[in-house]
């Protein structure tokens, strides 16, 4: 048995409440993560502020959604998989990139695999990277801003993944109807 409360627009009042308004308004619905997460709104507050942060990087739109989900299979978080497998096929990620990723095959496009192992490197290394890890993330296009701005990206999914390893939301059919 689940021993968080699931909340709603219903069931919640104060600051909580119009956090959940605003994700309503924002995805159409309120993913469950929130639904758990406004048990401390504060955490609902770090997550929103981060996930703006992230959208200002200088990754596209379809690459944050690629390094998010490559953070999420790390983690082994099957909500935030599904989330950014639908959220980055609205945002045009490469597809066969987002599959393989997803199934755990060979990732065609060049650029796309040296992210999602940098990705998986950090969070797999806990940030501890070598010299040949950041050299083989720069040979590969990317820059010493975005080496930086991985960091980030993992820690918004740190803070997701975590906390839906502990309150284990399921992950919402609007997602399911995105993919």
């Amino acid at each position: 048995m689940n021993p968080f409360t699931f909340y709603t627009q219903k069931n919640t009042q104060g600051e909580a409440k119009a956090l959940l308004a605003g994700i309503q308004e924002g995805y159409g619905f309120i993913p469950n993560l929130f639904a758990y997460m406004a048990e401390a709104p504060t955490t609902i507050e770090a997550y929103l502020t981060m996930n703006e942060l992230v959208t200002k990087s200088s990754f596209t739109p379809a690459q944050q959604q690629i390094a998010l989900l490559a953070a999420s299979v790390e983690n082994g978080c099957e909500f935030c998989i599904i989330a950014h497998r639908a959220i980055g096929k609205m945002h045009k990620s490469n597809q066969q990139t987002m599959d393989a990723l997803y199934s755990g095959g060979k990732i065609d496009d060049a650029g796309d695999a040296a992210l999602v192992s940098y990705v998986k490197k950090v969070v797999k290394q806990r940030g501890l990277m070598n010299s040949d890890d950041i050299e083989q993330f720069i040979d590969a296009g990317y820059t010493k801003q975005q080496l930086l701005e991985v960091v980030l990206i993992v820690s918004i999914k740190t803070l997701s993944n975590y906390i839906n390893h502990i309150t284990q939301p399921k992950p919402n059919d609007d997602f399911f109807a995105m993919l």
